[in-house]
């Protein structure tokens, strides 16, 4: 069949959207008609080049975030069928590796396909006028129709919309479990989330979930810090000095418990400023991603981590296994303890993506999402 995708030819280059060839679903594959497509931040990055794809990936459908229904199940494709509605996680969960064993599908082996956008075979579903496109994270999002593989698919229930189902396939997980699960925030901590947008506003709301008595929001963005006020946050600052002193004014001079550093393009100097933040033992959870060109070198001192026992904590899809954590997102929501519906600030179409990634940009957006009318 034939179907419209954003697909990035250059890096760095603008999504172009245009006519592909998507191949039926195989054995363990599904056919998905996407409904919504979230704008991450994590595409971006590709699209400017900050996280390069694998080589010869290009040209490749974008997307990562999204949820649709399945149209068309692959042969010999047990538990599937035809009209589920389903949420695409971008890290996929074979559920036989160590990682997936241990309850860390986040750490699935099969991640590592992520940025080639290749089967396990090597093979593509996608193509233009016969040319190879590969699928980012395994799902392309940003496409009318897309055909995934099962470990990529968790059933969302039939009175959750779609459109708010769709963030918890990267950011509302994410966010949420930074908090949750990375930083271990515990009842009564102080925790500063520098950084609120589609990712850091959730980990505002774990952070709050979680009982927190402080929660800071940093943000340079009125609109953001106004917003973090309904998410959770006890307080918004626009820098993290400020934040750093509210937090020692509320610990006698100690330091928050805890900085998640959600920032867009996250920069070795902020990782310097979520150190400074905490108090001994403290921890610093990454979120964000940088540039590739600033992988190399953070500005902090060995003899300070050392000698103040302070942790600097990785996180990925916040620490997430998938097929637990999202149903469990999904039933927060159905509660009315999640907020999904209010994440969303602009909706876009297929044609006009790079005015939402504009928006993303500018800061005029918690969360953009694409829909198609599903």
């Amino acid at each position: 069949m034939r179907t419209r995708a954003a697909v990035l030819f250059d890096q760095p280059g603008k999504w172009e959207t245009t006519e592909v060839e998507l191949e039926p679903p195989r054995q363990d594959e599904l056919l998905i008609r996407m409904a919504a497509a979230g704008l991450c931040h994590s595409d971006d990055h590709i699209g400017t080049g900050d996280l390069p794809v694998a080589e010869g990936s290009l040209p490749m459908a974008g997307g990562h975030e999204g949820a649709g229904v399945v149209e068309a199940v692959g042969p010999h494709t047990p538990g599937w069928r035809v009209g589920d509605r389903v949420v695409l996680s971008f890290l996929p969960m074979c559920g036989l590796c160590r990682w997936c064993a241990s309850g860390l599908q986040n750490l699935c082996d099969n991640g590592s396909r992520v940025l080639s956008g290749v089967r396990a075979d090597g093979s593509r579903r996608m193509r233009i006028d016969g040319r190879a496109v590969s699928q980012a994270a395994g799902v392309s999002t940003f496409s009318e129709f897309t055909t995934v593989s099962v470990q990529s698919a968790v059933r969302c229930p039939d009175d959750v919309p779609l459109e708010a189902a769709c963030l918890t396939s990267c950011g509302v997980s994410t966010g949420w479990g930074a908090a949750v699960r990375s930083a271990e925030v515990k009842p009564g901590d102080v925790v500063i989330v520098m950084g609120v947008g589609g990712i850091g506003m959730n980990a505002v709301q774990g952070a709050a979930h979680a009982d927190a008595s402080v929660v800071i929001a940093v943000d340079p963005v009125e609109m953001k810090r106004t917003a973090a006020l309904t998410f959770g946050a006890t307080h918004a600052v626009a820098a993290m000095a400020e934040a750093t002193d509210l937090a020692r004014g509320f610990t006698n001079g100690q330091g928050a418990d805890s900085a998640i550093l959600c920032v867009g393009v996250t920069r070795p100097e902020h990782v310097g400023e979520g150190l400074e933040a905490i108090r001994k033992a403290g921890t610093c959870v990454l979120v964000g991603m940088g540039r590739a060109a600033d992988d190399v070198g953070l500005p902090v001192s060995i003899r300070h981590i050392v000698l103040y026992q302070k942790r600097i904590q990785g996180s990925l899809f916040g620490a997430a296994s998938p097929s637990k954590d999202i149903p469990a997102m999904l039933a927060l929501y159905r509660q009315g303890r999640l907020k999904l519906d209010e994440l969303i600030t602009n909706r876009y179409t297929l044609d006009t993506i790079n005015d939402g990634y504009a928006d993303l940009r500018a800061g005029r957006n918690l969360r953009g999402v694409i829909t198609f009318g599903a």
